[in-house]
């Protein structure tokens, strides 16, 4: 995928994410929308607050989030839409688990900084 410099920003700050999803990092919430909302391949959907108090409580912890793709790149304005693939594994509730997602993510930049608005995971079946 052909991608500019202008992307770097943007770049930058989904790798933070997967970097302090994977590391339990507080600092996440610098990455997050006020207004965000996580849908969860389960169903499950997030807003800011579920997410702190969940992420916090360590009600799901990352071991490895690797991005295996990124398909899409969407721009109109401030906001940007991204397509990509990770690769997921963790433990919730004392299960670990492994899958594949396919993730839609909605970033919009304010004051030169990308934050996430908007995410999307569907597990992608072997």
């Amino acid at each position: 995928m052909n991608t500019s410099q202008k992307d770097e920003k943007l770049f930058e700050s989904i790798r933070l994410l997967d970097s302090y999803l994977q590391n339990n990092d507080e600092k996440i919430i610098d990455v997050l929308r006020p207004d965000v909302s996580f849908g969860h391949s389960n169903g499950w959907i997030q807003n800011f607050e579920d997410f702190k108090k969940d992420f916090l409580s360590k009600k799901v912890i990352y071991k490895e989030i690797q991005q295996t793709e990124l398909s899409e790149i969407k721009r109109y304005k401030k906001t940007a839409s991204i397509r990509r693939k990770i690769k997921v594994s963790g433990t919730y509730k004392n299960q670990d688990f492994e899958m594949k997602l396919a993730l839609l993510e909605i970033w919009i930049k304010k004051n030169a900084a990308w934050k996430l608005w908007s995410r999307q995971s569907v597990e992608i079946k072997p």
